[in-house]
């Protein structure tokens, strides 16, 4: 393998770019864009930006391809760009009409790309012809996975001119501000080729001078995986900023991802070349299990069930090839093994080490005080050769929640709650490492961690963690088996040191913090439920996915039940109410603790592990537009589970409000009775 990259033509592309092509502008217009796509070109002023019309901000990735789409893992993804973008509630672009209408660029708000790590959509952008993207400020996977693929990116809109009157625009302009290696990632036209050259010895990573200082805990864990100048692993130090290569321990993908990663490597690496380390990556089949039960005809007749099965069988037969260890399908039941998340959490990661996934969640299982990071599709392949992930050391966020919880408030409303803050809205935390930390962090489980730390994908942040501590030790040990010495030695020096320095920090009373909805569209739209002004009837109930599926998730879910059985009462006639394990463990658990018990006689359906609703890929989507959900999931984009109303909120809150029939605060009936006497 080696040696076939060593003796591949590796060039840069030209140090000027004639960028020849349309503009779309991304208005929140939906009549403009239908106009631009028949040919019109929108007059835009760039000298004065207040005459301009509105640009959409918060792009998901989730509308730039939406997930029905990501099953096509090639060049025709060109016909699938911007099908699910949301102005007001029109969705103006059709198949095919970007790549028709010429478009060379794209143009946006805020927060562009922000949601899933699924590199199928700057991909698809690239396939329909779109080679520069310019944003307001770019999210950071989404960012990169244009660098890895060789789409531009830019925050400056006089380029609009420009690329208008057809000039030539210096490639330093789109390099300007970036990081060494990424500059040279952008030069080489992606990291593929980037990674080829670097082999070849025709570049070198800037050494990291980082002298001895006091760090947080996530920089810690990259000086600890960073490559020296002799490609040796570890460094003294490493400060925000610092840039190079960093050695992961673990390496994970699924089925929506590897097909299109295993496809560019036996295209660009060889059909039968070998991946580096076969015994640390780790496939899962977690996505679609139960897509056939939800997807309607008319994606039926376009293929696209076909096309998701084909997805299951490129991953397995990948496996087979590299003896790669699959996560897959149970054999005697319809369901998985467990969502990705959930199994790394529970059998895999580690204190102190850094892991790398397919997927936006990744930083899961940062509870135990592991940097994990989501990547692309490009980032996935590259690291089957090189092991090694590109990393700029990021600023950390350290947010202290103190004092104590109430009863019925948890983890998720913590994190919707975080969510709603200014500095998190406008987009100053993003790409920055999210530390949870204060006496109400502490007295929350691994499990509930998590939440945290899994929902930093929503805040946009690098990764999240919690300093691996007593409750990391027996979570270890309880779960795992390990050895409790083994454990706690993990876990010595992997706090921040207090002299350690924070882009922000965000404190916050959990005394003050009540159960918390975000309202349909986004997370961010956080509030508490208290302050709802009218009751909301809900139609659907759905507890699951790796942020809700998880052993204290189902404490919760069977406790609100188990209260309103003893009340005589049970799920609202009104409301369907699913509740999915995030894997087999915690299935196991279930039996163990006799909640399907409690969930069946309250009327609540119990599904196998599988992402399912939250990727509208299983029971618990939406099918109308004024249908009303709410969902322990993590996240609400317009369209992402089908084009209902979705309200996001704890497991409590959830399962309560599937027994009222309509959005209400858990209360436990000790507390009513309290407050009766």
């Amino acid at each position: 393998m080696i040696n076939s990259l060593l003796e591949r033509k590796i060039e840069k592309r030209p140090a000027q770019v004639r960028l020849q092509g349309r503009i779309l502008f991304l208005t929140e217009n939906p009549e403009l864009i239908k106009r631009q796509l028949a040919g019109e070109d929108l007059p835009w002023d760039t000298k004065n930006p207040t005459n301009n019309p509105k640009l959409r901000d918060d792009i998901s990735t989730d509308e730039i391809t939406p997930a029905h789409y990501c099953f096509y893992f090639d060049e025709t993804l060109g016909e699938i760009p911007y099908l699910g973008l949301k102005c007001g509630s029109v969705t103006p672009i059709g198949r095919g009409e970007v790549k028709r209408g010429g478009f060379v660029c794209a143009v946006s708000g805020k927060r562009r790309g922000k949601g899933s790590s699924r590199e199928q959509s700057p991909y698809a952008e690239m396939c329909a012809g779109i080679k520069v993207v310019i944003a307001e400020n770019i999210e950071r996977i989404y960012k990169q996975n244009c660098q890895n693929l060789g789409v531009l990116t830019s925050t400056d809109f006089s380029l609009i001119d420009r690329i208008r009157g057809g000039q030539e625009i210096a490639l330093s302009e789109f390099t300007a501000g970036e990081d060494e290696i990424t500059r040279q990632v952008i030069e080489y036209g992606g990291l593929f080729p980037f990674n080829v050259a670097r082999m070849q010895k025709k570049i070198f990573l800037p050494p990291v001078k980082t002298g001895k200082r006091p760090m947080t805990l996530a920089e810690k864990i990259f000086a600890r995986h960073m490559l020296n100048e002799k490609g040796e692993v570890g460094v003294p130090a490493v400060k925000p900023g610092d840039t190079g290569f960093a050695q992961a321990d673990l390496r994970f993908s699924h089925e929506y991802v590897t097909p299109m990663a295993a496809i560019f490597f036996e295209r660009y690496v060889g059909k039968d070349a070998k991946v580096n380390d076969a015994s640390s990556i780790i496939f899962f089949r977690d996505h679609l299990t139960f897509l056939d039960e939800v997807i309607s005809e008319e994606k039926k007749k376009l293929g696209l069930l076909d096309l998701a099965t084909q997805l299951k069988l490129k991953q397995q037969d990948f496996a087979v090839k590299q003896g790669i260890k699959l996560h897959g399908e149970l054999k005697d039941r319809k369901g998985s093994e467990g969502i990705c998340h959930s199994i790394v959490l529970e059998s895999y990661a580690l204190p102190g080490q850094l892991n790398i996934g397919s997927d936006s969640h990744t930083p899961h299982v940062g509870a135990i005080g592991c940097v994990a990071f989501g990547i692309g599709t490009t980032d996935v392949f590259n690291s089957w050769i090189t092991k090694d992930v590109r990393v700029k050391v990021p600023e950390s966020v350290r947010i202290v929640i103190r004092g104590k919880k109430h009863e019925n408030v948890t983890a998720k409303d913590f994190i919707l709650k975080i969510l709603s803050l200014d500095y998190v809205r406008s987009g100053k935390a993003l790409a920055k490492v999210m530390e949870y930390a204060g006496e109400a962090i502490e007295a929350l489980s691994v499990d509930e961690r998590a939440t945290m730390t899994n929902m930093a994908a929503e805040i946009g942040g690098f990764t999240g963690i919690v300093a691996p501590d007593k409750k990391a030790v027996d979570f270890l040990v309880e779960r795992r088996g390990m050895d409790r010495k083994k454990a706690e030695a993990m876990i010595d020096g992997m706090y921040s040191d207090p002299e350690a320095q924070y882009a922000h920090v965000i404190e916050l009373d959990a005394a003050e913090i009540t159960p918390m909805v975000a309202t349909p569209g986004d997370p961010g739209n956080g509030k508490y439920v208290r302050d709802l002004n009218t009751p909301v009837p809900v139609e659907i109930a759905y507890g699951g996915t790796c942020t809700a599926g998880k052993n204290e998730d189902m404490d919760m879910y069977a406790a609100v039940l188990a209260d309103a059985l003893r009340q005589g009462k049970r799920v609202a006639g009104s409301v369907m109410f699913y509740i999915q394990f995030g894997s087999q463990e915690t299935r196991e658990y279930c039996l163990r603790k006799g909640y399907l018990d409690v969930f069946q006689k309250a009327g609540a359906h119990v599904i196998e592990p599988s992402c399912g609703a939250c990727i509208n890929a299983g029971p618990g989507v939406s099918t109308r537009p004024d249908q009303v959900v709410i969902s322990a999931q993590n996240r609400n984009f317009p369209g992402r589970s089908g084009p209902g109303q979705m309200y996001l909120a704890s497991p409590f809150t959830v399962a309560a409000s599937a027994v009222a029939g309509y959005i209400v605060e858990y209360e436990p009936s000790e507390k009513k009775e309290l407050v009766g006497a």
